[in-house]
């Protein structure tokens, strides 16, 4: 797993270990970054449920103001601090180790482009979506990978842009009304 384009192109990031661990493949990467090449500088966005934290990274690699990691394992946040010391991007990440649930019911931050990436066919999406309808801004854009058979739901103030499948892999775009 490698960064695509910007500061740190080129540079290998670490993954965490396991049967349960399921990090975006470059296909999709590649296609989440085509998708929002001309939103990344300047962003400030949330990478939820960060795993490695390659998203973000890649986002602070292009040129994103700020990121901000939100993963409840002790072990990505790990690797996310590891992998944002490798590549010399820590001073503009934020990472928090918590519940998803918890850090949007509590933070006061406003968002361009969220990640979100959870673990696939536990309905966690539906329960987070709404949550992020006053965290982001107006020209906010959200951006989900889910299992392809998995249905989401409509968003107050936002409507599904795009749904593109690549395989097993569905990425859902909203963006602000």
């Amino acid at each position: 797993m490698r960064v695509i384009t910007g500061t740190a192109k080129g540079m290998k990031l670490k993954t965490l270990e396991g049967f349960n661990v399921r990090p975006t493949t470059a296909q999709v990467k590649e296609a989440i970054f085509s998708i929002i090449q001309f939103e990344i500088v300047g962003a400030r966005v949330l990478d939820l449920f960060s795993g490695s934290g390659q998203l973000g990274i890649e986002a602070l690699s292009r040129g994103a103001k700020r990121v901000v990691f939100v993963d409840n394992s002790r072990a990505a946040i790990s690797i996310i601090g590891e992998n944002l010391e490798h590549t010399k991007l820590e001073q503009n990440a934020v990472v928090k180790n918590q519940e998803v649930e918890t850090f949007l019911k509590t933070t006061e931050e406003i968002f361009d482009i969220v990640f979100i990436d959870p673990p696939y066919s536990k309905g966690l999406l539906n329960e987070i979506l709404p949550l992020l309808k006053d965290k982001m801004s107006d020209v906010g854009v959200i951006i989900c990978e889910t299992a392809k058979e998995e249905e989401l739901l409509e968003l107050e103030n936002f409507r599904i842009h795009k749904v593109h499948k690549y395989g097993k892999i569905k990425l859902t775009v909203y963006r602000h009304l």
